[in-house]
C-alpha cells in the first residue's frame, strides 16, 4: 500500500516539474510562448502521468481488495516482486501508449499557432491543418486502456469489498471506510476533471474563458 502511495507522490513531483516552471514563467512574462517540441513533450508527460495515476489507483484498489477480502493470503499474493511489477506497469503502459501519437503529432502541419489553455493539452488537435481518423481512433484506444479499464477494475474490486464488509463486524467496516473512502474520493475527483479535459476540450465546447481557466487549474492542482 505504501509503495503505491510513494508512486503517486513521485507522479505528483514529475507532474509539477512538467507544468509549474513553465506556468510560472508565463505568469511573469508579457507574452506566453512555447516551442512546438516543448509543447509536445509537455503533452506526452502530462497524459502519460495522468494514465499512470489511474493505473496506480487501480493497483491500490487491488491491494485493498486482497487486504480486506483475502487477509490470510495477503503476504503471499502481494509480495514485493508483485508490487514492483504493478508499479512498473503503471508507468510503462501509458508511456508506451503515448509514443505513437507523439511521433505523428511531430510530423503534422500546423495551421494555427494560438493554443487555448494555460498549458499544452488536447486542444492541440485544433491547431492541425487536417485531422486524422486513425489518430482519433488510437486516442480512444489509449483512453480505454489507461482510463476506462482501470476505473471498471476499481469498481469491480470495490463491489467485492462492499459485499465482504457488509457481512463483517462494525470494526471491519470502520477500518475499510478509513482506507477505502479517501481512495474513492481521489478517484471520483480526478475522474471528473479528466473527463472534462478529454471530452469537453475535444468537442471544443463554448465554455467561457474563466470557466475553462478554473477547470484547468483544478486539473493541475489535483
Amino acid at each position: 500500500m505504501y509503495i503505491f502511495i510513494a508512486g503517486l507522490l513521485i507522479n505528483s513531483v514529475l507532474f509539477s516539474t512538467n507544468i509549474y516552471p513553465k506556468l510560472l514563467t508565463d505568469f511573469l512574462s508579457n507574452e506566453q510562448v512555447i516551442s512546438y517540441q516543448a509543447c509536445l513533450f509537455q503533452i506526452f508527460v502530462f497524459y502519460s502521468l495522468s494514465g499512470s495515476e489511474f493505473l496506480l489507483l487501480a493497483a491500490m484498489s487491488y491491494d485493498r481488495y486482497v487486504s480486506i477480502c483475502k487477509p490470510l493470503q495477503y503476504a503471499i499474493i502481494m509480495r514485493k516482486r508483485t508490487v514492483f511489477i504493478l508499479l512498473g506497469l503503471a508507468w510503462i503502459v501509458p508511456f508506451s501508449h503515448l509514443v505513437v501519437p507523439l511521433v505523428v503529432f511531430a510530423n503534422l502541419e500546423l495551421c494555427s499557432f494560438t493554443l487555448k489553455g494555460i498549458f499544452c493539452n488536447n486542444s492541440l488537435h485544433f491547431l492541425f491543418c487536417a485531422g486524422s481518423k486513425a489518430l482519433l481512433t488510437f486516442g480512444l484506444v489509449i483512453m480505454f486502456n489507461n482510463v476506462i479499464l482501470p476505473i471498471l477494475f476499481i469498481i469491480f474490486t470495490y463491489v467485492k469489498i462492499l459485499i465482504v464488509v457488509h457481512k463483517s463486524c462494525r470494526e471491519v467496516r470502520r477500518k475499510a471506510a478509513q482506507t477505502c473512502l479517501p481512495h474513492l474520493l481521489v478517484l471520483i475527483n480526478y475522474s471528473c476533471l479528466m473527463i472534462y479535459d478529454i471530452i469537453i476540450i475535444r468537442l471544443e465546447s463554448n465554455f467561457s474563458k474563466t470557466a475553462r481557466f478554473i477547470m484547468t487549474l483544478q486539473i493541475i492542482m489535483c
